[in-house]
């Protein structure tokens, strides 16, 4: 079974530096915000899937899916364009369908994007650069060590993953100082964002030059 440490990506970390990967991530928000075409929105959304586990980054289909399902259901309490089928008082029009179903996507596929290019060691220049790289930072501590907040284990669950967020500051403190080598800019590296960039803007063109392929 494989551990985050193993996964592809891991072996390009050092390859890429956290501001080009944050900076890779705008770019492709950018992209996926404007696409007005549902369909090819899955495909961005299923590639931002890719990104994030080539990275390491677990995400649960059944989580994901359920939340989608939901955006979907409530889109739908709202109904307009044509009518595809009815129960009862409760109809389902494609309008509205499809409306959901594009939120849903939105909303999940820049989840996705965040979790793939946003790195632990994010430093964004000035006082509330630096105080949103923390907060990416921790979020993306939280959604790793999750599972050690139990229903069984609640509180203590929070306690530890606290401390281990206190230790690790602590860490990145103390080597400020030192010498710990960091990731370089490299060919390789920018190549690689560069293959991730292009096919999201290519689907974002291909939807605004064609219109809302459905």
């Amino acid at each position: 079974m494989k551990t985050p440490d193993t996964f592809p990506g891991r072996s390009w970390e050092k390859e890429v530096r956290s501001g080009d990967l944050f900076l890779a991530g705008l770019f492709m928000m950018a992209a996926f915000l404007v696409n007005p075409s549902t369909l090819l929105r899955v495909v961005q959304f299923l590639l931002f899937w890719f990104y994030a586990y080539w990275r390491g980054k677990r995400n649960s289909p059944v989580i994901t899916l359920s939340v989608m399902g939901g955006i979907v259901l409530f889109n739908l309490l709202v109904p307009y364009g044509r009518v595809l089928a009815a129960f009862g008082v409760f109809r389902i029009t494609q309008g509205a369908l499809l409306g959901g179903l594009h939120k849903a996507l939105t909303l999940e596929g820049l989840i996705l994007l965040s979790r793939a290019s946003i790195r632990a060691d994010l430093c964004l220049p000035g006082f509330f650069g630096s105080l949103l790289g923390e907060s990416f930072r921790i979020f993306e501590r939280i959604t790793q060590r999750k599972a050690v907040i139990t229903r069984q284990h609640f509180i203590e669950g929070i306690d530890q993953l606290m401390l281990e967020l206190s230790a690790e500051q602590a860490l990145r403190t103390e080597q400020r100082g030192g010498s710990s080598a960091k990731p370089r800019r490299t060919p390789a590296g920018m190549l690689l964002l560069g293959g991730a960039i292009v096919p999201i803007w290519g689907l974002t063109l291909l939807g605004l030059r064609f219109g809302p392929i459905r």
